[in-house]
C-alpha cells in the first residue's frame, strides 16, 4: 500500500520540482506529466516539464498552456541544477530517460518514480512508488491527489489524467481495464473534460504520411507460428518513401495485433544506425516482457519492448528465434 501522505510531504518541501517521462513519450507519461503540472501549480511551486524527446502531434491539446519543453543541455542545465526534486513518470527502465538521465546523476537530485512497471530490487531512485497492479501510472496519481486533497480536480488535471488512463487501456478495451478505470473516468468527465474531443485528438488525426507507412506495413506482413505470430519491420527508407518521422510508428503493433488469429505482434525498428527498436504486444496466451527481458528491455506482460546495439538485418533472426523460442515454451511445444 503506498503511503501518498509521505510522498505529499517530500513534494510540499520541494520549491523547484523537474517533470519528465520516458522517450518517445505515450500518453500515460505524458498525461500522468500533465496532471501533476497543474496539481504543483495549485500549491504556488516552480515546475516545469522537460522530457528527452518532443512533444507526438496527438498530444499537443495538453499543451495549450505551452507547458511541454524538449530537453536542450544548454538551456536547461542551470535550471535542472537547481531543482529540489526530479518527478518522474510511467519511465519502464530509468535508461529511457536518455540524455536527462546522466545530467539528474551528475546534480545527485532526489528522485520520486512513479509507476506502474515492474522494477528490479535494485533501483536508482531515492523514492520508487511502483504499483503493477494499476492500469495506468494515471491511476495512480488520481489516487495521490484524492489521498491528499479534498479540493475537486480541476479540469486541467482531469484531462491529463484521463488521457493517461485512456491510452494505457486502449480506450478501456485491454485486460488491465477494471472498474476503478471506469470510476476515476466519471471523475474526470464530472470534472468537465470533453472526453469524444480527447479521443478525436488522439486517435482521429492521423497524418497522411503515417497512413502510407501503416500501408508499406501491412503489404509485407510477415505471419509465423500458424498465424499467432505476426511481425514487420521500418527502416529509415520505409520512413523517407511515406515521408513519415520516428513518431509516426507509434500504435502499429497494438493494430498488428487486432488480425484475427494473431496473438503476439513484433515490430522491429531500426531508428538509426546501428540501434532498433523491438516491441511486443500480446492478446493474452503468451507473456512477451520476458522475451524483451532477454534483449535488456522490459514492460508489462502483454506489452513490452527494448532498445538493442546492431543493425536490422543482425537483429532480425536473433528476436524472431527468441520470439518463436519463447512462444513454443509457453505453449509447451518445445521445438
Amino acid at each position: 500500500m503506498i503511503n501518498w501522505n509521505n510522498i505529499h510531504k517530500r513534494i510540499l518541501a520541494a520549491d523547484r520540482i523537474l517533470l519528465t517521462t520516458h522517450e518517445n513519450p505515450d500518453g500515460d507519461g505524458l498525461g500522468s506529466a500533465s496532471a501533476m503540472y497543474y496539481f504543483l501549480k495549485g500549491y504556488g511551486k516552480e515546475c516545469r516539464i522537460v522530457n528527452c524527446s518532443p512533444l507526438p502531434l496527438e498530444f499537443s491539446f495538453l499543451n495549450k498552456d505551452n507547458i511541454f519543453e524538449t530537453f536542450d543541455l544548454d538551456h536547461h542545465k542551470d535550471w535542472i541544477k537547481s531543482t529540489d526534486l526530479v518527478l518522474i513518470f510511467d519511465v519502464g527502465d530509468y535508461r529511457r530517460l536518455r540524455a536527462l538521465k546522466p545530467l539528474i546523476e551528475e546534480c545527485g537530485l532526489d528522485t520520486i518514480n512513479i509507476d506502474h512497471h515492474p522494477y528490479p530490487e535494485e533501483v536508482p531512485f531515492t523514492v520508487n512508488m511502483v504499483n503493477t497492479s494499476a492500469a495506468a501510472t494515471g491511476e495512480m496519481l488520481y489516487d495521490y491527489f484524492t489521498t491528499v486533497s479534498t479540493t475537486p480536480m480541476s479540469r486541467e488535471i482531469a484531462e491529463g489524467i484521463y488521457t493517461a488512463i485512456l491510452t494505457d487501456t486502449g480506450s478501456f478495451r485491454y485486460s488491465n481495464t477494471n472498474a476503478r478505470c471506469h470510476e476515476i473516468a466519471i471523475a474526470c468527465m464530472q470534472a468537465g473534460i470533453n472526453h469524444t474531443a480527447i479521443y478525436q485528438k488522439i486517435y482521429e488525426t492521423n497524418s497522411l504520411p503515417r497512413v502510407k507507412l501503416l500501408g508499406q506495413i501491412l503489404s509485407n506482413l510477415n505471419l509465423e507460428e500458424q498465424g499467432e505470430l505476426a511481425w514487420f519491420t521500418i527502416d529509415e527508407s520505409m520512413l523517407s518513401e511515406a515521408n513519415a518521422t520516428k513518431s509516426d510508428v507509434d500504435g502499429f503493433t497494438d493494430y498488428v495485433r487486432t488480425i484475427r488469429g494473431v496473438e503476439v505482434a513484433l515490430m522491429i525498428f531500426e531508428q538509426a544506425p546501428e540501434i532498433c527498436r523491438i516491441n511486443f504486444r500480446s492478446k493474452g496466451k503468451y507473456i512477451v516482457n520476458e522475451i524483451a527481458g532477454s534483449f535488456g528491455g522490459g514492460g508489462h506482460q502483454l506489452a513490452a519492448g527494448a532498445v538493442i546495439s546492431g543493425s536490422l538485418v543482425d537483429i532480425l533472426p536473433k528476436v524472431l528465434k527468441q520470439t518463436r523460442k519463447t512462444m513454443n515454451q509457453q505453449n509447451g511445444q518445445i521445438k
